[in-house]
């Protein structure tokens, strides 16, 4: 990781620790699983897409805690929280069945799978809880910060994340087309992902045409992400995924090399990053979301 994202990502995971402590204060036993799951290392890239965007937009110049708005890495936390639930629930028995999670073993080995589907149901609300505090940190108003919820919302549910996860296992052994596997490519994976950049347009102000190209670089660098996410596991390590490989392959997933082979994968891959960088091209202060991009891009876990 690049210097400038690694700091910005220790900062992301000194917010996540503080915040997380203070929102399971009173928790009870909830509280120890939740923080197994959440506090797992990782590359924070939703947080990370979320403050470029917002920096993109208009935000303030990037800085340490001192010169950051207070909230911005509230609100960043909030689309983070929802994809560490959502990885509890895709390593279920039910789901993906999967043993290791971030080179730590998943939240059902670790405790049971009644604690991992409770404890991933835990931390559905505590991303609406951080986005109101970040959008109060920012001094938003109450318009805009219902709007950061619906965009979150939107994407985390149905019609998005949870929606797009469901697609992916009725296509499990499935010959599917490629329009079929953009749909799942697309709930599953970069409806979360757009909504970062779409709601740091929007917490930072930008007029609506800014935000649409900010939300279309998420869908296209979302889809990117997928893509990588699927050559990886033909041909990346487990030990340094911290997961492990081979697993598309085990559940006849729908995966960009099976449907077009791992050449076509690697030159869709690329299609999408030439689409995303795009996006950014009239932005004057783009460079970190830019630096992210290319991190998707390049990444081998």
């Amino acid at each position: 990781m690049r210097p400038s994202l690694e700091a910005a990502r220790a900062s992301v995971d000194e917010e996540l620790a503080r915040w997380l402590g203070d929102a399971l204060r009173e928790a009870g036993p909830i509280g120890e699983p939740i923080r197994h799951a959440v506090l797992a290392p990782g590359k924070r890239i939703r947080p990370l897409l979320l403050i470029g965007a917002w920096e993109a937009a208009g935000g303030s110049p990037r800085g340490g805690a001192a010169d950051r708005p207070s909230g911005l890495y509230r609100l960043a936390l909030a689309p983070e929280l929802v994809h560490a639930y959502s990885l509890i629930h895709d390593d279920l028995p039910c789901m993906d069945d999967d043993d290791l999670r971030r080179g730590r073993p998943t939240l059902h080995v670790r405790y049971d799978e009644r604690v991992a589907i409770l404890a991933g149901a835990a931390i559905q609300p505590l991303a609406i809880l951080a986005v109101g505090n970040g959008a109060a940190g920012l001094e938003l108003s109450d318009e805009i910060t219902a709007r950061l919820i619906r965009v979150l919302a939107r994407a985390s549910g149905g019609v998005g994340m949870v929606g797009g996860q469901l697609l992916d296992l009725q296509a499990e052994r499935e010959d599917v087309s490629f329009e079929t596997l953009e749909r799942i490519h697309l709930g599953k994976t970069a409806s979360l992902i757009s909504a970062c950049c779409t709601m740091g347009g929007i917490a930072a102000g930008a007029p609506e045409e800014a935000v649409d190209r900010l939300t279309r670089f998420g869908i296209a660098i979302g889809l990117a992400f997928q893509t990588v996410d699927d050559i990886l596991d033909v041909t990346g390590s487990s030990h340094r995924m911290g997961k492990a490989g081979g697993r598309d392959a085990a559940l006849g997933k729908a995966t960009t090399p099976s449907v077009l082979g791992l050449g076509g994968a690697r030159e869709r891959a690329e299609q999408l990053g030439h689409d995303a960088f795009r996006e950014l091209a009239s932005f004057q202060a783009a460079d970190r979301l830019g630096d992210i991009g290319r991190l998707i891009l390049e990444r081998d876990r």
